[in-house]
This record gives C-alpha cells, sequence and structure tokens, in this order.
C-alpha cells in the first residue's frame, strides 16, 4: 500500500502522522510511504531520518493526496486539504466530528474512508486506546496551562497553585474522572493543589478513591455538587466525554458570575464542543478569553503545544492498527476487529458511526462488513 503523511498544516500544529521510527515498520513490511518535505521539522526530524529509513520525500500536499491509498495524519484535514481526498482513499487521524458538521459534509462529499483515531475501542468497547495518550498529555497539560493562567497578568485570581507554608494553596476542581481527569489531578495534588474530582461511576470512584488514598476528594457529580464546588474553585478543569458525541454542557453561563473573578476554566473536551455553554475554540497564539471575569483556556489542540512527546505517544499507539490497514486492507481490518470498526466515522458519503449521526442530525448508516 502506498501511504502518505502530509504536514499537519492546523495553526501552530507541529505534531507529525508518522514519526521515522513508525516509517521504518511500515517500509520493513514491503509498503511506500510518501512523507511531505518538512512534516516532521518543528520536532527535528529532517526529511534525511524519513529518507533513511526508506520513505520518499514529495514536496507538494498535492501529490501526497493525489498518489497514496492511506492518509494518516493527526489533526483532522482542513478544508483545502478535504477537497483532495478522492473515492476510497482512506483517512486515518482524529476528526471530533460530533462538533464539525461541515467537516462530516465534505468527507461526505469526499467519498472516502474516514477512520477516526477517538472512536476507536478496546475490547472491554469502553477505553479507547487512540485517544487515550492525547488525553494523558492534555490532563497534565491543563494544570499546567491553569496554573500559569492564575498569574494576576495572565486576568488570573494571583493565587500560587501549590501555595506557600502560611498560605493555602489552589482550590482545582476536575469534573470527569476519565483518563484526561486522573492526569490532571496527578499533576495538580503532586504541585501541593487541594483537588476535588466530581465523577459520576461507582467503580471509577472506587478507583480514584483508593489511588489517591485522601490526596484528593472524590464526589459524585451531580448539578447541585458541581454548583457548589465551583463557587470557592481557582482552577476548574472540564474532561467530560462520551465517545464520538458532543459534550454535553455543564457549566452553564448562569454559573459563572458565581465562581470566584479570575478563576481559570480549563476545557479539555473543546474538541467534542466543550462542556461549558460559554466555551469556544482557541488556538495556541490566542489561547485565552474572558467570560463574566473567568479566564477560559479552549485550545483545540491541547497537546499540540508538546508536538515531540506528543507525536511519539500517538505513534506508540498508532502503529499496530495502521499497520493492520495496510497490510490487510481497511474491509477486512475493521471486519476482523468490531472495536477497530468503531473508529469508522464515514464510508462512501455516509454517516457511519451512531453518536456521530446523532450529533450531527445526520443519518446514520452502518457499513457491513464481510468477515
Amino acid at each position: 500500500m502506498i501511504i502518505g503523511v502530509p504536514k499537519e498544516i492546523k495553526t501552530l500544529e507541529h505534531r507529525v502522522g508518522l514519526v521515522p521510527s513508525s516509517v521504518k515498520e511500515f517500509t520493513n513490511s514491503g509498503h511506500t510511504v510518501l512523507v511531505e518535505s518538512g512534516a516532521g521539522a518543528a520536532i527535528n526530524f529532517t526529511d534525511q531520518h524519513y529518507k533513511d529509513v526508506g520513505a520518499e520525500i514529495v514536496n507538494t500536499a498535492e501529490e501526497i493526496f493525489e498518489r497514496s491509498e492511506m492518509i494518516i495524519k493527526v489533526k483532522e484535514p482542513q478544508p483545502n486539504e478535504c477537497k483532495m481526498l478522492r473515492e476510497d482513499q482512506i483517512l486515518f487521524t482524529y476528526l471530533h466530528l460530533a462538533a464539525d458538521k461541515n467537516q462530516a459534509l465534505a468527507l461526505m462529499d469526499s467519498g472516502c474512508i474516514a477512520i477516526a483515531y477517538e472512536t476507536v475501542t478496546c475490547r472491554n468497547g469502553r477505553t479507547l486506546p487512540l485517544l487515550e495518550p492525547m488525553s494523558e498529555i492534555a490532563g497534565r497539560l491543563s494544570v499546567q496551562v491553569g496554573a500559569y493562567n492564575l498569574q494576576k497578568h495572565m486576568g488570573g485570581t494571583g493565587r500560587l497553585i501549590g501555595g506557600v507554608p502560611g498560605v493555602k494553596p489552589a482550590e482545582v476542581l476536575i469534573i470527569g474522572g476519565g483518563v484526561a481527569g486522573f492526569h490532571a489531578a496527578q499533576m495538580a495534588t503532586g504541585l501541593g493543589a487541594n483537588v476535588t474530582i466530581l465523577e459520576r461511576s461507582n467503580e471509577r470512584m472506587r478507583f480514584l478513591d483508593e489511588y489517591f488514598h485522601g490526596r484528593a476528594n472524590i464526589v459524585y457529580s451531580n448539578a447541585d455538587t458541581l454548583e457548589k464546588a465551583i463557587t470557592t474553585s481557582d482552577l476548574v478543569i472540564g474532561s467530560v466525554l462520551i465517545p464520538g458525541a458532543s459534550a454535553p454542557k455543564l457549566l452553564t453561563k448562569d454559573m459563572l458570575p458565581k465562581m470566584i473573578p479570575g478563576s481559570v476554566f480549563v476545557d479539555i473536551a473543546i474538541d467534542q464542543g466543550g462542556c461549558a455553554e460559554t466555551s469556544k475554540p482557541t488556538t495556541h497564539d490566542e489561547p485565552t478569553y474572558i467570560v463574566d471575569n473567568v479566564v477560559h483556556y479552549c485550545v483545540a489542540n491541547m497537546p499540540g503545544a508538546v508536538p515531540l512527546t506528543s507525536a511519539l505517544a500517538l505513534n506508540h499507539s498508532v502503529l499496530p492498527y495502521a499497520l493492520k490497514l495496510a497490510n490487510q486492507g481497511w474491509e477486512k481490518a475493521l471486519a476482523d476487529d468490531p472495536n477497530f470498526k468503531n473508529g469508522l466515522n464515514v464510508c462512501q458519503g455516509k454517516i457511519t458511526h451512531k453518536a456521530v449521526a446523532e450529533a450531527l442530525d445526520l443519518e446514520f448508516k452502518e457499513h457491513l462488513l464481510a468477515a
């Protein structure tokens, strides 16, 4: 198979779909890999590094899309990239379609086979193996950027997240105790903050309670506990996720005036539309805005701030799945693994993931695969 790796063009996105060590796995298996010149340069992977493992360097994205049978990216295709996709071409990347109807329609128009990292599941049908590494990074980053934006010159309260002897640390509220929330709590407790995690799953609450062993407060999440907790929190981190679907709007506009002036809200769920009514996507060059004296950080590709770590972590998870697609073809690879099939979001002009279809109010059409 011919695999194409274009340079990412989303604002300040420096990750790359395949790092050289991953390319070597494909070329050793007899596949051809086309890499756009400069695709890995921002994280110090030169064209020569790719040549050394058997890749062919191509000068333009247009040639990558024209020649490749499968496109491997990091972020969702931008409008001009969607126009270059063609019928039956495989696109393997993050899509987050529930918050992007225009992209969904463009992918449908292309006739491509769009497989989303974020909806591939594990054997238990619940965990998301290709989203987890970025959730881990986003969770850890959320505390880092939250602590920075608590500084007064950034519009924050001016409270040091870990405090000092004689002065209390910041109160950190984490909404959702999944992968991102867990890693946010690890970072926040490590910095000495007072941490509260709101979670609805009894099984997950027991795990969090056992893990943190008193270093974080584990509280059942409902409207009442959320409304009370936000009034005393310096930093609020939204980390709720419904696979494939839009994030629920748990933080309403009416709640903001009750929050501490200068408090910070970091919305990890912004890729899926955000978990606050006042959330809107921002970029790394303009990451924040203020509503009702609450600093909002809603960068839609948070892990892109640490692209070297992110690209390597993502490749470790994506590579086995990408090799299956290349070695077996997309239909056999998905037919053999129903959890992998859950990643199929758009196929030959149809929305093939139920949660995505419901979020976008589009017709759902299950794609039947021959075993």
